[in-house]
């Protein structure tokens, strides 16, 4: 537990080597072998960590193992809202407990064999060492994000997977559309990042502190502190919640913040796997269950999770029933299990939403990653109109697919099923109209999942004779990266079976659920009779959903088939494969709106300036704010573009200077030496 500081450290070490230090240095198996490297002795570390932390005396008296590595931020004495003053000071220090072992695991083992699987979809791409040097920066953000042991040191990793999402998302910057789903995603993240801010403000402003422990530890001891009048009709928490809820609405794209990630599908595909499976996405999810102790002395935010997690759900999977892109289906059915996991802080079960984000990070992994070898077979097409008929030249890679596609549609004993199982039955208990909506939800992602399945790999082919000359399964360096996460995908639900009776072997609960404290809105439990209704009921669901993408979507007329069931409902299918027309109504009106009100500024009337200064002091607030407009545009810019011309006009001077040409250097010697002997001679006759 000692190295818990290098864990995060490795992956950096591995981006500035391959991003500064070796820089065009280094061939193509360099640059994998440092990158795939460093994650892989990251994930050697965690390991290691883990089973220190598993058998040490801290985990035996149930508290977690805090490291400190220096004082940051040492902010000095500070007045508190009460009126009273402590000293501040924030340090870079790292976290293990049952909840940061988890996401440890998580995200290297995940990551490590993302990395692997780059190695070979990226061989033949330009930028092979720019996105190494990138995806290694990533993880070790991602690290910083779960292993921070205050909202501060988090944040930072919070900020820098923005960043770096911004970096692969657009990696293909020499495309249109690349570089615009970058931009979006990085500003739809800073909406939720500013309220997050004003959390961690609030936090620091009336408890002077941003660690965890004592934070949490303070706030469980004594709940009052955070329940009284604070702001706008808000109690503490009540504010801080909302807060830190928006943050996460941002990150872990739920609505109305969920635009930017089906866009993120513009990066290479083994980056949709890397966010959309076990970092970026889940960030989100992580923070409310780290803040647990706030949530649950907010039944109304607690209450409005939930609501928003239900509703994001079903509305995502209803969009993944018309996508034609298999990358754009995986999508929206990350937004929608995200949802869930979000059901499931809302009522309370937060080792259910960790439960399902460990299993959903094998399954969606495989099935990005699967997406990223049928896309390779068929030389970059990703419409999956063209495809059909791919089970016979991609074996391993449609074996794995069904194993991920059962995994996700809750098929009985793969990992979904089980960890699906426990968000409803939570929310049984809690909330029976968010029951019926997660329950439906459940039967579309069966539906999309199997539809997106069948016109992938069953049925005649229905691409070029030129991609069927070229359909071959994918070398081992990207297969084996799919049978490992597709055991995964398979098993990984066997550490969280739920309890029947007096039958509990919940390893996961009972392990996670350390970090759970029981101060006020807990999670309900429905009884054994109705559990397992609802586990044979859920089964139904999921059959159901098979079924209708099997008539509509399977055997050789199944496109058709779809295809006219498309046009007998025009209505819903144009409002399905448009998304709802949610991106159309953010242009329409943020955006444009936005850019109107920018131009209106900067276009302004010098006439009517005067006019405001003759009038006198009524129009004196708008004339400052037209002149400070003035002042940006014809000061600011001018001297930013001073620096400009003078650059470049120098640089023409100079460039005449080197010519080339012996004669004009000596020339320009035999003028110096001249200058200098003057210089001399008539200084020394001065003397």
């Amino acid at each position: 537990m000692r190295w818990l500081w290098l864990i995060p450290v490795l992956p950096f070490l591995g981006a500035f080597l391959n991003g500064v230090v070796l820089r065009d240095r280094l061939g193509k198996k360099g640059v994998w072998m440092v990158a795939c490297g460093s994650v892989l002795a990251a994930l050697l570390v965690s390991v290691l960590a883990i089973s220190g932390y598993l058998g040490s005396e801290q985990y035996s008296a149930h508290e977690p193992f805090e490291q400190s590595v220096y004082e940051w931020i040492p902010a000095g004495s500070m007045g508190l809202d009460d009126g009273s003053f402590a000293d501040v000071s924030v340090e870079m220090g790292f976290l293990l407990d049952p909840l940061s072992c988890v996401m440890l695991f998580v995200v290297t083992f995940v990551g490590f064999w993302i990395h692997w699987f780059s190695v070979g979809y990226m061989d033949h791409e330009p930028g092979f060492q720019r996105y190494f040097t990138y995806l290694n920066l990533f993880m070790g953000m991602m690290l910083m994000l779960v292993l921070g042991n205050n909202y501060l040191v988090t944040f930072v990793g919070w900020e820098g997977v923005g960043l770096c999402s911004y970096l692969l998302i657009g990696f293909y910057f020499d495309e249109e559309f690349p570089p615009y789903a970058g931009r979006k995603a990085f500003i739809v993240n800073r909406v939720g990042d500013l309220a997050f801010l004003a959390g961690m403000f609030a936090l620091v402003a009336h408890f002077g502190t941003l660690n965890y422990e004592k934070l949490f530890g303070t706030i469980e001891a004594e709940p009052a502190l955070v329940q009284g009048d604070y702001v706008l009709g808000m109690t503490l928490a009540t504010f801080v919640t909302l807060a830190l809820f928006i943050g996460a609405t941002g990150k872990s794209a739920q609505i109305p913040l969920h635009v930017w990630l089906p866009d993120a599908m513009a990066g290479p595909t083994p980056v949709s796997a890397l966010i959309h499976a076990a970092t970026m996405v889940t960030a989100g999810v992580y923070i409310v269950v780290r803040s647990n102790v706030l949530y649950q002395l907010a039944h109304g935010t607690s209450e409005l999770v939930a609501i928003i997690g239900a509703l994001t759900a079903i509305f995502a999977a209803t969009i993944g029933l018309a996508q034609t892109d298999i990358k754009k289906v995986l999508a929206y059915s990350t937004v929608s299990q995200l949802g869930y996991m979000f059901l499931a802080c809302g009522v309370g079960a937060y080792t259910a939403a960790i439960f399902h984000l460990m299993t959903h990070a094998f399954f969606k992994g495989l099935m990005f990653l699967g997406s990223g070898s049928v896309i390779h077979a068929m030389s970059g097409e990703q419409d999956m109109r063209k495809m059909g008929g791919l089970k016979e030249h991609l074996p391993w890679t449609y074996r794995t697919f069904v194993a991920g596609t059962l995994a996700i549609a809750g098929a009985p004993l793969l990992a979904g099923f089980f960890s699906k199982d426990q968000i409803l039955a939570a929310t049984w208990a809690d909330h029976k109209l968010l029951w019926v909506v997660g329950l439906v939800t459940a039967g579309l992602t069966a539906c999309y999942m199997f539809r997106l399945l069948f016109m992938t790999f069953h049925g005649p082919f229905r691409g070029s004779e030129e991609q069927h000359h070229h359909l071959h399964e994918s070398p081992p360096s990207m297969t084996i990266p799919l049978i490992v996460l597709a055991v995964g995908a398979v098993f990984s639900g066997y550490v969280g079976i739920p309890k029947l009776g007096s039958i509990d072997i919940n390893v996961f609960d009972h392990f996670v659920g350390q970090v759970v404290a029981h101060v006020g809105h807990g999670e309900h439990h429905a009884s054994l009779g109705i559990e397992l209704f609802l586990m044979a009921l859920s089964v139904v669901v999921a059959f159901a959903g098979w079924w209708l993408a099997r008539k509509y979507y399977g055997g050789d007329r199944g496109l058709a088939e779809g295809e006219r069931w498309a046009a007998k409902f025009p209505t819903v299918h144009r409002w399905l494969f448009n998304k709802y027309y949610v991106d159309e109504a953010y242009d329409a009106t943020a955006v444009r709106g936005t850019w109107a009100c920018a131009r209106g500024l900067f276009r302004f009337d010098s006439k009517f300036i005067d006019g405001v200064l003759v009038n006198g002091s009524r129009h004196l607030t708008v004339g400052i704010s037209l002149l400070s407009g003035f002042f940006d545009k014809y000061f600011v810019d001018g001297l930013v573009n001073l620096v400009g011309v003078v650059s470049q006009s120098g640089s023409r001077f100079f460039r005449r200077l080197q010519t080339g040409l012996v004669s004009q250097y000596a020339l320009v010697l035999l003028i110096g030496m001249a200058m200098l002997v003057w210089f001399y001679v008539v200084v020394g006759l001065r003397r």
